[in-house]
C-alpha cells in the first residue's frame, strides 16, 4: 500500500523546535510526511541548530519549503491528502481566516479549502491573544469552512503569557484528528 501525503505545516511557535515528533509519529501512521514551514519557522530552525533544515529533509525524505518557487520551476511535492497545521499561531490563523496568502503555508493552507483537502489544525497561543476578539472569529470562520481546529477542552487550551510549555503539546491529539491513511 502507498502511503498517501501528508502536508505538516508549522509555524513560529515554541512546539515548532521540536517537529521531528509529529514527523516521526505520522511516517509511523503510514503518512508521507512533507513539511512546509512559514518563514520565521525556516529562521528558528536555521538559527537554532546548525544542520537542522538537512536533518528534517533527510528525516522526511523530502525538501523543506518555506516560500514560493519560481513560476519557472516545477513543483517537487506531491499532491497532499491531508494538511495538518501545527503549531498553528495566532498570527498565522488571522491571515488564514482573512484569506491572505502572503507567504507559501499561507498559500497552501488558503488553497485548501477551495480544494476540500481535509485540515486540521492544533493552535499554540497564549491566553491574552485568545482573548482578542479577532481570534474567536477567525477559528470559527476556519471552523465553518470545514478545518478542524483543535482549540478548547479537550484539545489546546491557550496558557497564560511566557508560561506554555512546548513539550505538554498534544501532537498525538492533531494527528489522531486526520483522516486514516
Amino acid at each position: 500500500m502507498t502511503a498517501r501525503t501528508l502536508y505538516l505545516i508549522a509555524c513560529a511557535a515554541p512546539p515548532a523546535r521540536h517537529i521531528d515528533v509529529p514527523i516521526r509519529a505520522a511516517q509511523t501512521a503510514g503518512w508521507d510526511v512533507c513539511l512546509v514551514l512559514t518563514p520565521s519557522a525556516h529562521r528558528w530552525a536555521t538559527e537554532d541548530a546548525e544542520g537542522e533544515i538537512e536533518a528534517l529533509t533527510e528525516l522526511t525524505g523530502h525538501p523543506i519549503h518555506y516560500q514560493y518557487k519560481l513560476p519557472s520551476q516545477d513543483d517537487v511535492l506531491p499532491v497532499p491528502d491531508a494538511i495538518l497545521v501545527a503549531p498553528l499561531s495566532c498570527n498565522s490563523l488571522n491571515k488564514w481566516a482573512a484569506g491572505i496568502s502572503d507567504t507559501l503555508a499561507l498559500g497552501l493552507v488558503t488553497e485548501a479549502l477551495g480544494l476540500h483537502i481535509p485540515t486540521v489544525a492544533l493552535p499554540h497561543w497564549n491566553n491574552a491573544q485568545d482573548a482578542h476578539p479577532a481570534t474567536t472569529r477567525s477559528v470559527e470562520t476556519l471552523r465553518t469552512a470545514g478545518v478542524t481546529v483543535l482549540l478548547g477542552d479537550g484539545a489546546f487550551v491557550p496558557h497564560k503569557p511566557k508560561h506554555g510549555s512546548p513539550d505538554a503539546y498534544p501532537w498525538a491529539l492533531a494527528l489522531d484528528a486526520l483522516p486514516k491513511p
